[in-house]
């Protein structure tokens, strides 16, 4: 192996040795702790140090890194102290998920480093963001995510790269080759010679550097670092190294052909190094030993304070009050009584509008969102007042965009992403569900993002335009879901999604975006999430439903009993998470006869858990059996006459009669 120190001093070249020799020495330990049945599980990087070593030297204190399993060297490098490190892997609180969370599964903004999840792909859209994020700020910043070889092949590693030359944003995609993706070769994993190959599509510059050269690491990510800083556009590295340990150390080597594995260790990275500085005068054996005796001597302590620490203490109390990051409402109230007549769509235009004017720091994304005003025209207008640099037209990757917009949050900015329909949804349903909603609980890292969703049936719009999917998020800790039915709450709750540091999915029935006019207020206003509306007062039935199942109940009320309104009451849940238990009792107590109805599916629906909770919380209430209705457990059909039959306001109706003759 050839290093080429070029104009690098002896100091600089030994400090680098250090800097290589701590993981491994970490490593060698923990193999053996691992085997001793004192830590769980470990993710070697043996034989890859260079890369994360070189990478991280390379980059400024303050220029995030998104690392891998492999990249212990990432975090030794940024100085995270040994003793947290440890307890990380031990699951203790002194470590960084208060034992939510193994090995490199967490985030340090103190040290700019985000960790990966057990999902691979979505760090790089998250880089991406925070590359963003620079970008508007004009800071001189540079981003650095990871990859392996086998993360290529996912759909994320296209989206991420993708917005990413098109933005032309300042990040370095580090993809390790190791040669293998568990125990699937490089040959059968994808097609090119190589993965810099790839670059070619996004039109972006690529290279390919020795993994193992910690030298040559180093002055390839500082070279472009500081093209970067000045000139940003995102760059493309294959580091060609080798895995020397099984994925991890339950899954072995032997699928690995022995003259590969004899290959590989004659590249050791560590070894190599040790013996160039030796050859350079920079280092000899006793200045080795010294340095070696340093590092075990801060292992050891790191252990020793790690191993003295208790297990977390179990608190449900504690548990769920981390879901969310910690935020407490203030109802903003307009400024003035001046009122006009808005439609439901405007009154959303209306929110978001004024939302970007309220928070400077906010960006909003989606396809077709700027010049044209996206499908629905809900941002007409917005380019010319807030410029192309916060509404941003976005390629067809709903799962990049939802994880730029974490990204984002990292460096404080507020993001709402438009999901042209929220059928779409499904493409961007890993980054919602594993990365927005588990962020803070897992390592305190808020996600201050508001995803839009244009939702709902009855406009013929067949099963790909009209879904309502609500429910699948409502099983998601970490969530907010809100569900207006007026245009006075569509805004006020838009707002406060917005003004909410937490991710908040924001539904927005397309049938009532024209249909549906009220009164609300010029002025910038909001409304408490996770407050239910009564609608109509009544004393026989309630209703408890949201949505368009507000106006089919409000209907129906109309239509049995036109001399009698107050014989139903109609309950707005507005916040489907967390939703207003509070309100739903009350409603049961008055009444005693309730029906739960929705748009969305019956079976799985969110009406079911609202049965069964008044099932098991106002029983003694009850005046007969909890009814509940919503659409037919079919995909939404596309012709009228089918459509009619598959919503659900006629059963409603029925359901309603039934209850009251009970």
């Amino acid at each position: 192996m050839k290093f080429d120190r070029k104009k690098y001093k002896d100091d600089l070249l030994l400090d680098f040795y250090k800097y290589i020799l701590k993981p491994r020495m970490i490593e060698e330990k923990m193999l053996i702790l691992l085997r001793q049945g004192k830590i769980s599980k470990w993710f070697s990087g043996i034989g890859q140090e260079a890369i994360a070593v070189g990478s991280t030297l390379a980059l400024e204190p303050d220029d995030y890194i998104l690392p891998m399993h492999r990249n212990l060297g990432v975090f030794t490098s940024r100085g995270i102290p040994l003793e947290r490190l440890f307890a990380q892997f031990q699951g203790k609180d002194l470590g960084f998920t208060k034992g939510r969370d193994r090995s490199f599964h967490f985030g340090s903004n103190e040290h700019h480093i985000i960790g990966m999840i057990s999902h691979l792909g979505p760090q790089l859209s998250v880089g991406s963001g925070l590359a963003l994020a620079d970008l508007l700020n004009n800071d001189k910043k540079v981003t650095i995510a990871f990859s392996g070889d086998g993360g290529t092949s996912e759909g994320e590693f296209h989206e991420a790269l993708n917005v990413a030359a098109v933005w032309n944003l300042p990040i370095i995609f580090m993809i390790e080759n190791n040669g293998y993706g568990l125990s699937t070769p490089v040959n059968e994993q994808y097609k090119c010679e190589w993965l810099k190959d790839k670059g070619i599509g996004y039109g972006m510059e690529a290279v390919q550097v020795d993994g193992n050269n910690l030298l040559e690491v180093y002055s390839t990510v500082r070279h472009y670092a500081s093209e970067l800083r000045q000139d940003p556009r995102p760059i493309l590295i294959e580091a060609l190294t080798f895995r020397m340990r099984g994925h991890e150390e339950a899954s072995g080597t032997k699928y690995v052909p022995k003259h590969l594995m004899d290959a590989w260790a004659k590249k050791d990275p560590v070894i190599n190094y040790e013996t160039f500085l030796k050859r350079q005068g920079v280092l000899n054996d006793h200045i080795i030993e010294e340095i070696r005796e340093y590092i075990k001597k801060e292992i050891d302590e790191g252990l020793a304070t790690a191993y003295a620490e208790p297990l977390p203490e179990a608190s449900v109390a504690t548990e769920e009050a981390d879901l969310y990051a910690p935020y407490e409402f203030t109802p903003t109230p307009p400024k003035n009584k001046v009122m006009n007549p808005k439609r439901f769509v405007d009154a959303v235009s209306d929110g978001l509008r004024q939302a970007m004017e309220q928070y400077p720091n906010s960006v909003i994304m989606g396809q077709d969102i700027a010049e044209y005003g996206g499908v629905f025209k809900i941002t007409q207008g917005f380019v010319e007042q807030f410029g192309k640099g916060r509404v941003r037209n976005t390629p067809l990757c709903e799962s990049a965009i939802v994880g730029i917009g974490l990204g984002l949050s990292v460096k404080k900015y507020k993001a709402i992403v438009e999901m042209q329909f929220a059928d779409f949804v499904t493409c961007g349903f890993n980054q919602i569900v594993n990365n927005l909603a588990k962020v803070h609980y897992r390592w305190g890292q808020n996600a201050d993002v508001v995803v839009r969703m244009p939702t709902g049936a009855g406009v013929g719009a067949g099963p790909f335009h009209s879904q309502s999917n609500e429910a699948w998020f409502f099983h998601t800790p970490g969530l907010k879901i809100v569900y207006p039915s007026t245009p006075y709450d569509a805004k006020g709750l838009l707002t406060a999604s917005i003004e909410e540091p937490n991710p908040v999915m924001y539904f927005e029935h397309k049938a009532l975006y024209r249909s549906i006019t009220e009164d609300i207020p010029d002025d910038y206003y909001t409304l408490p999430i996770g407050k239910a509306r009564v609608v109509q007062k009544g004393e026989d039935v309630s209703i408890i439903t949201y949505g368009m199942g507000v106006h089919w109940a409000k209907q129906i009320a109309a239509e049995l009993f036109p001399d009698h309104p107050e014989t139903v009451e109609i309950l707005d849940l507005r916040t489907l998470l967390p939703w207003d238990k509070e309100a739903v009792e009350a409603t049961v107590k008055k009444t005693g006869k309730v029906i739960v109805a929705h748009e969305d599916n019956i079976t799985g629906g969110i009406g079911a858990e609202i049965a069964a909770w008044i099932a098991e919380h106002c029983f003694q209430h009850l005046d007969a059996p909890v009814m509940r209705e919503g659409s037919l457990d079919t995909p939404v059909p596309f012709a009228a006459p089918l459509e009619q039959i598959y919503l659900p306001k006629e059963r409603i109706k029925d359901k309603v009669n039934t209850l009251l003759n009970f």
